[in-house]
């Protein structure tokens, strides 16, 4: 199988000449270790699935740190979590940088840790499955970001990559780009091999067929408010409980829970977070969507559709080393706005689905699976002219459509292959 670049790779090796340590997180399969492994092959590499390194680095780890003297990269470290001092320790006494290449799949078992221990030492990273752009060979490396300059610099190697329904339905874990990797096997694979067992590493759950429903539910859900409530009744099992499962599935990677805009200004602001799964494919394996052709036509659509966009989007940010949660929402208010739709007029709450906010500006997007954008789609951007203290920027609809073009005053229509 060929090595697809990452664009990750420039803010890493950055990192890696600036810290004594670097740590990259992220699910398991993203490719966090072929990554460390190409970037620094002269580097000794120490996995911690190895039963036997685990073994040792827990049971006398004075003697592990002594015959694995940096530097070094050490692959799921969250299994040996008792071995962070002993590196604090390596690293206080070096002045040399790039010690320790770290990775790890569970970054809610670390980062306590991490943060008690190397705090100012280590530069944490996530690597997210391969974007469009990784996958189409793009040189951009720009942050997503609706305005014309950032058009105009995207527009010079964006290109429409055919059927994004097969790219939507395959997901974005690298092995899936081997073309001798059969999909279903993949994903039946990944959910008993690694998704169950860290599961039960990470918490007490016994009763692995209810979680599996619980999985699955969630797939079902992706692009759509949390309702703890509902998913409960669905599996049979306390809201409580639903909500710790969820944690967990965040935790690992799996799911990312848009939060929503905050702001005194908006007082009828819903305060509920969109589910969305970080890999459309295994979302479609789990709904049992078994084919692009199924899943292009399902009921499901628009909420993949989107979801994908919005993980497009999200790996902008984190491929140069930037933290998304720090830029991204999404608004959903109980004031009611007209829809005129196929000749009938109903009432809907007033939603812009995507959010960024920079420098005091913030970008409205809307997601439409659709081939021609129209202007009451962007009805919900005036609200954000409500807040005193923030400027409305560049909107943007970003849809099916064909190329670039303006949809009304501010507002762009952008083919999502621009992400």
């Amino acid at each position: 199988m060929n090595y697809i670049t990452r664009h990750i790779e420039d803010v890493i090796r950055k990192a890696e000449r600036t810290f004594k340590a670097v740590l990259v997180t992220g699910a398991r399969q993203t490719g966090k270790s072929t990554l460390l492994k190409t970037m620094f092959a002269d580097k000794r590499y120490i996995t911690f699935d190895d039963p036997f390194a685990e073994e040792q680095a827990k049971n006398n780890p004075e003697m592990f740190m002594m015959l694995n003297e940096p530097p070094v990269i050490l692959d799921e470290v969250q299994h040996v979590d008792n071995l962070f001092r002993y590196i604090k320790m390596k690293c206080d006494n070096s002045a040399e940088y790039g010690l320790f290449c770290l990775s790890g799949s569970q970054p809610f078992h670390l980062m306590k840790k991490l943060s008690d221990s190397l705090a100012g030492r280590i530069a944490i990273f996530e690597l997210a499955g391969l974007s469009l752009r990784e996958i189409l060979s793009s040189k951009c490396t720009t942050p997503f970001i609706p305005t014309l300059s950032y058009i105009q610099s995207r527009s010079t190697d964006a290109h429409n990559p055919g059927n994004i329904w097969e790219l939507i339905h395959r997901g974005s874990y690298p092995e899936l780009y081997n073309g001798d990797v059969d999909w279903n096997t993949f994903y039946a694979s990944y959910i008993k091999t690694y998704l169950e067992r860290d599961v039960r590493e990470l918490t007490a759950v016994h009763d692995l067929d209810t979680f599996r429903r619980f999985i699955v539910a969630c797939a079902v859900r992706t692009g759509q408010m949390v309702n703890y409530s509902n998913i409960a009744d669905e599996i049979g099992k306390d809201v409580t409980t639903v909500k710790n499962w969820i944690s967990i599935l965040e935790a690992l990677g799996i799911i990312y829970l848009l939060e929503p805009y905050k702001n005194s200004a908006l007082n009828r602001i819903i305060k509920t977070p969109k589910l969305y799964f970080r890999d459309t494919g295994l979302a479609s394996y789990l709904a049992r969507w078994l084919t692009p052709e199924t899943l292009a036509a399902g009921a499901l659509n628009g909420a993949f559709f989107e979801t994908y966009i919005i993980s497009e989007i999200l790996k902008s940010y984190s491929n140069c080393g930037l933290d998304y949660r720090y830029f991204v929402s999404y608004y959903r208010g109980r004031d009611k706005k007209k829809i005129t739709a196929n000749g009938e007029t109903h009432f809907a709450e007033s939603e812009i689905d995507f959010i960024i906010e920079q420098d005091g500006i913030l970008y409205p997007i809307e997601i439409k699976q659709t081939s021609q954008a129209a202007p009451e789609m962007v009805s919900a951007f005036h609200i954000l002219d409500q807040i005193p203290d923030k400027k409305r920027g560049m909107g943007a609809v970003i849809c099916m459509c064909p190329s670039v073009g303006s949809l009304c005053e501010n507002v762009l229509q952008i083919p999502y292959w621009y992400v």
